[in-house]
C-alpha cells in the first residue's frame, strides 16, 4: 500500500519544507534523493521511488556508481531525472577529491578514501594510475585497463604514458581485487617490479602499488607493496 503523496503529508514531513526547518542533516538518504527527484509515479510517492532506489542498489554508495541506464530501470525514474541524479553523484564525488587534494596523498590509509569505496564496487579488475604534483597532491587519475574478474594487464609504458603527459612528479598505482582478497599475486609482484624499473628509467616516484580488497576483522581492504617493504 503506498504512502501518502507528498503533499498529503504533514508539512514538517516534506523533504522540502523538513530540510528548510531542520537542514540536511536531518533528512534520511532517500529524503536527499527525493528533492532531486521532485515528483513520484502514480501510486508511489517521490520517497518510496527513492528508497526503492536505494534498496536496489544497496546503499547510497551503490547508487552513486550507477550510470543513467541502470538509474532508469528503477520505475519513476527517467531520463531527466537520471541525468540530474548522475551530476548531483558526480559533484559529490569531485568534493571528495577536492578535499584530499589538498593535503598530501602519501600514505595508502589516504589513497584507500579516496578511491577504495568505488574500486570494491567494480565487478572486473581496473588499474588506475593516480598522478601527484611535487608536493604528493592528488592531481587526478587514469583507468589504464580493465581486465577479467580475476587479471588485469598492463604494460608500464601504459601505466606511466598519462603521468608523462601530466608532467606528474609521482604515481601511485592502484587496482582492485573483485574476490575481496587483497593479497598480491605472483603476476601483481611482477608487475610491481616492472613499475619501479621504469619509474628509476623515467626520474618519476612510483610511491606505491595498491590493491584493494575487501575490509574484514584486523583487515583493512587493501594491501600496500611500500607497507609491505616492496618499494
Amino acid at each position: 500500500m503506498s504512502q501518502l503523496k507528498i503533499h498529503e503529508m504533514p508539512p514538517d514531513e516534506r523533504p522540502r519544507e523538513k530540510l528548510l526547518a531542520r537542514g540536511a542533516d536531518a533528512l534520511t538518504d532517500a529524503e536527499l534523493i527525493a528533492i532531486l527527484l521532485r515528483t513520484g509515479r502514480v501510486g508511489r510517492n517521490v520517497v518510496e521511488i527513492a528508497r526503492d532506489l536505494l534498496k536496489e542498489y544497496g546503499s547510497l554508495e551503490g547508487a552513486s556508481r550507477c550510470g543513467i541506464k541502470e538509474l532508469r530501470k528503477i520505475a519513476g525514474i527517467g531520463e531527466t531525472k537520471a541525468v540530474e541524479l548522475v551530476a548531483a553523484f558526480s559533484l559529490g564525488k569531485r568534493l571528495a577529491r577536492e578535499k584530499l587534494s589538498k593535503q598530501k596523498l602519501d600514505s595508502p590509509e589516504l589513497v584507500h578514501e579516496l578511491v577504495g569505496a568505488e574500486m570494491r564496487m567494480l565487478r572486473k579488475e581496473s588499474l588506475r594510475v593516480l598522478l601527484l604534483d611535487t608536493r604528493y597532491r592528488f592531481v587526478g587519475f587514469e583507468e589504464i585497463s580493465i581486465g577479467s574478474v580475476n587479471e588485469s594487464i598492463a604494460h608500464p609504458r601504459d601505466v606511466f604514458r598519462p603521468a608523462v603527459i601530466a608532467f606528474a612528479y609521482a604515481v601511485i598505482v592502484v587496482h582492485n581485487h573483485p574476490s575481496g582478497d587483497a593479497s598480491p599475486s605472483q603476476a601483481d609482484h611482477s608487475l610491481t617490479r616492472r613499475l619501479a624499473e621504469a619509474a628509476e628509467l623515467l626520474q618519476i616516484k612510483l610511491l606505491d602499488h595498491i590493491i584493494i580488497g575487501a575490509p574484514a576483522e584486523g583487515n583493512p581492504g587493501y594491501f600496500s607493496f611500500k607497507e609491505a617493504g616492496v618499494l
